[in-house]
């Protein structure tokens, strides 16, 4: 089972993408898609669009995975946040991916056992649960620790 794994955001929208048999995991990409502030919104949401519909036909996953919404203290954050949020919802739909939501503490325990692991704790589990993976930056590592979750939540009930 190929899955996605996603971290919306305006400026830098991670992607990661694993294979998951039964309880093996294996890595097979990560990366980015960042966009200039100095673009118009609708440019930098059409260029987090397309990119994302070129992942998904190059990699061809089955399943996606997000975290759940939550808000900013800054409004105009969280408004950001949707958009981009919302056009990578819309690119799983438009590909008929089915897409999987999860909060953040059950994303940390997913992965570390405890659902209040820092980032770093995060990262060293992406990387012995993933041999060999090097994630690219912050949002690529989400992006890959919500592909993980997904992987080790398939059989519960959503």
């Amino acid at each position: 089972m190929r899955i996605l794994g996603l971290d919306p955001s305006l400026t830098s929208t991670g992607w990661g993408v694993i294979e998951a048999n039964g309880n093996r995991l294996q890595y097979v990409a990560d990366g980015f898609i960042p966009t200039d502030a100095k673009m118009p919104i609708e440019e930098r949401l059409d260029v987090i669009f397309r990119t994302l519909c070129e992942i998904i036909d190059l990699y061809k996953p089955k399943e996606a995975a997000i975290e759940k919404t939550f808000l900013n203290q800054n409004p105009e954050s969280s408004l950001k946040l949707s958009m981009a949020r919302g056009v990578v919802v819309l690119a799983a739909g438009y590909h008929k991916i089915p897409l999987f939501e999860f909060e953040p503490n059950k994303v940390k325990k997913a992965l570390v056992g405890v659902g209040h692991a820092d980032k770093k704790q995060i990262e060293t589990m992406i990387k012995i649960l993933l041999p060999g993976c090097q994630p690219k930056n912050n949002d690529s590592s989400d992006a890959l620790a919500m592909a993980i979750t997904r992987s080790h939540y398939r059989t519960a009930v959503q």
